[in-house]
């Protein structure tokens, strides 16, 4: 086991608060010690719900270990029956809580509880988060849809797709629902159930009156939809529309399910991002260099977007999540370079550092990183802090989306551009740093400029002058020239940097 300050997912019982946060009437019996509450926070704090989770913890203590922890569990499930009195019941244990074996599935069965019970088996020490979100969804639909309840005869009503996969704490999920339910409807399909996001007992258990389902999260949805297909033969559209073409592949995978037309939607030409990412100076946007991390899904759809409807270049593709791992394989090989696939946040900054990338697309992990290193990022992925849930509309799916996407991931690029001249006209009359700002007007002066030394890790010793030169370059590609300056100077045997060194090194590498 690893310890680390990060991490891109939690155990497998934290996906599963997900699933039960984002629903209406179900309720999560925790086995846990005491501690493991901490959990709330993320829902109440990070994604600022109005409430807390609908999660009753055991919290045993030390001195319970030696009684029977196990009756702990039974009184705390009587109690929030009574209190809460949920449709149906989550029962489950947590990481620490698994070592004990105290089995809460057959603790819960033994006292014939008045309610639907969902047991969760989540091997906290083998699987993580995503995957306990995505099987504690299929336990629930496996629960609690009623096989008896299919689609109707499809003459005289508008065909109906459910909407799979989100869940509380999960990225834009909120709008996207929106954006989503919004083409449908222009199609001519309407919505079902949502779930887990929004859906109760109840609508689960007509998720079968669907005529197919729409799988806009894989990583929650895909055992949902699997298993019903197997009961209902309900097909699944499982295209992430993320962007322009993924989103206009979605329109048209949709409408040949549902027997409409998708040519007037996609005539209506609802997404600027084509049009301006053409129109917008080639300096911005073309050949950029940019580097992708995040959950298989967001990173492999951000991929297809800053290649095809950006002009980017992937100089960098990968994945924290290994049961998606083969899906960013295959777009890496696309795109030629070798996927990253690990759930160490220091082996990604390494690649970023050796990419080099202009720009950054990744999680919040990926943001601290590339804040540290002087290059622009983007959120496009959990794990996410509390900026990226926010009051506005602001989806990543859909048309409205790929408007998102382009305001998001430029505005870091335009943000670079204009450090970058403003360090070229440093010397000018009126922008050089010892002058003052010609709208502060006369009797203003500005502090001396302190000289940082270069953040690197080496032995070299810069000179003052090189170290201003250096300060020059573009940030964007300034620890690139750094450490090929130090290198240079290594293999000469020079110990300090001069001016004269750097000019040598930028000539030397020019060649």
């Amino acid at each position: 086991m690893q310890l680390s300050v990060w991490t891109y997912e939690g155990p497998p019982h934290v996906g599963a608060m997900r699933v039960a946060t984002g629903m209406k009437g179900i309720h999560y019996l925790l086995h846990s010690p005491q501690g493991d509450t901490y959990a709330d926070l993320l829902f109440t704090m990070i994604e600022r719900r109005d409430q807390r989770p609908p999660v009753t913890y055991t919290t045993f203590q030390a001195r319970d270990l030696g009684k029977d922890t196990s009756q702990l569990f039974q009184d705390a499930a009587n109690d929030l029956i009574e209190r809460y009195a949920p449709d149906a019941l989550l029962v489950g244990a947590s990481c620490t809580a698994e070592l004990i074996q105290d089995d809460p599935a057959g603790l819960v069965e033994k006292m014939g509880l008045p309610l639907p019970v969902v047991p969760l088996e989540l091997p906290s020490y083998q699987r993580k988060e995503h995957w306990g979100a995505a099987e504690t969804f299929y336990q629930i639909v496996r629960t609690l849809c009623d096989k008896t309840r299919t689609a109707s005869d499809p003459a005289g009503r508008r065909p109906l797709a459910n909407l799979l996969g989100p869940t509380a704490l999960g990225f834009r999920n909120r709008d996207d629902i929106v954006e989503v339910t919004g083409l449908l409807d222009k199609l001519g399909v309407d919505v079902n159930v949502v779930a887990p996001l929004g859906a109760s007992a109840a609508d689960i258990a007509r998720l079968g009156e669907a005529d197919f389902n729409i799988v806009i999260y894989p990583e929650t949805g895909d055992l949902a939809a699997d298993y019903l297909k197997r009961e209902f033969g309900q097909p699944a559209i499982r295209t992430v529309p993320i962007g322009v073409g993924a989103t206009q592949d979605f329109v048209r995978e949709v409408a040949e399910l549902a027997g409409t037309d998708p040519e007037p939607l996609l005539a209506e030409g609802l997404s600027r991002l084509s049009w301006w990412s053409r129109s917008v100076d080639s300096n911005y946007l073309t050949g950029k260099r940019v580097f992708i991390f995040g959950d298989g899904t967001h990173a492999v759809a951000a991929a297809r977007v800053a290649s095809e409807e950006m002009g980017f270049k992937v100089v960098g593709l990968g994945c924290y999540n290994r049961e998606y791992a083969r899906d960013v394989r295959a777009a890496a090989k696309t795109y030629g370079v070798e996927p990253l696939i690990t759930d160490d946040h220091l082996a990604v900054e390494s690649a970023i550092e050796a990419a080099q990338p202009e720009l950054v697309l990744g999680t919040q992990m990926e943001r601290h990183i590339a804040k540290r290193f002087g290059i622009g990022c983007s959120v496009i992925s959990s794990p996410v802090h509390v900026q990226d849930f926010p009051a506005r509309y602001s989806p990543h799916m859909g048309f409205e989306g790929a408007n998102v996407l382009f305001d998001e991931w430029v505005h870091p690029l335009v943000m670079g551009l204009e450090e970058h001249l403003l360090t070229m006209f440093r010397d000018d009359f009126e922008f050089n740093d010892s002058a003052v700002p010609s709208h502060l007007g006369p009797g203003h002066s500005v502090p001396q400029e302190q000289v940082a030394e270069p953040a690197n890790d080496s032995e070299a010793v810069w000179s003052d002058d090189a170290q201003r030169e250096l300060k020059k370059i573009p940030f964007f590609v300034r620890g690139k020239a750094r450490k090929n300056t130090e290198a240079f100077a290594a293999e000469r045997g020079v110990g300090t940097i001069e001016l004269e060194t750097l000019y040598e090194a930028k000539a030397h590498y020019a060649r």
